[in-house]
């Protein structure tokens, strides 16, 4: 299970005295095999509470438990490193996780279809490219929980078609964390929703009121 109990995000503003609350007092659990939606309009704290959990950044307050192994934000933006190539990145996830470089890069490369690209660096990429290469390196290495920061919308029709069919279909048995603004995403995969809005946070279990609440924001 992963459990969050009192969640609480500051960062610190530049154009006012003191510090800006992301998130206040935000509590979830997600056990394994379930999935949950994040709801919550552009700056609710979306993206903030993703890194939270999977230990990009640590909360002012409050406490993270997991029980189970976690993907990096899939999704999220900065998610390889730029100055490496592409190659460079299956190689240190490679290390991280003591994965076979070869079998490894054979995955990234049919799936991210990025070919004479892995030699170059990351930061040469497009954002489309960036975003390709982030998952397949994610769904590559066999977590517990996926978070996913958007459902991935990059690529053509063939690339967002396989994706799905990894992340839900291959992996149903598999926990995910889902911050998404498409409704019925949500309905087809997710049982339960958690709703933010100025910083807080409430878990609906009737995925039909979680929608119409967070259409209302």
């Amino acid at each position: 299970m992963i459990a969050a109990t009192g969640i609480c995000k500051d960062y610190h503003s530049e154009t006012h005295s003191g510090h800006n609350r992301v998130l206040s007092d935000v509590s979830f659990s997600v056990a394994r095999g379930e999935k949950i939606a994040v709801l919550g309009r552009n700056g609710a704290g979306k993206s903030t509470l993703i890194r939270l959990i999977a230990g990009i950044e640590l909360p002012t307050a409050g406490r993270i438990e997991r029980g189970m192994s976690i993907s990096w934000p899939v999704g999220l933006n900065g998610g390889v490193g730029g100055s490496m190539t592409g190659n460079d990145n299956i190689r240190f996830i490679c290390r991280i996780y003591n994965k076979p470089f070869a079998l490894m890069r054979e995955y990234v490369d049919d799936f991210a279809e990025l070919g004479k690209l892995l030699h170059e660096p990351v930061r040469t990429y497009s954002a489309g490219m960036r975003a390709r290469l982030n998952f397949a390196l994610s769904i590559a290495i066999d977590f517990d929980c996926y978070l996913i920061d958007e459902v991935i919308s990059v690529g053509d029709q063939r690339f967002q078609r396989r994706s799905h069919e990894e992340l839900f279909e291959k992996r149903a048995d598999r926990s995910l964390i889902l911050a998404s603004h498409v409704p019925h995403i949500v309905k087809d995969y997710c049982s339960r929703a958690l709703v933010l809005h100025r910083g807080r946070g409430k878990v609906f279990e009737d995925l039909d009121l979680a929608l119409d609440i967070y259409e209302d924001l």
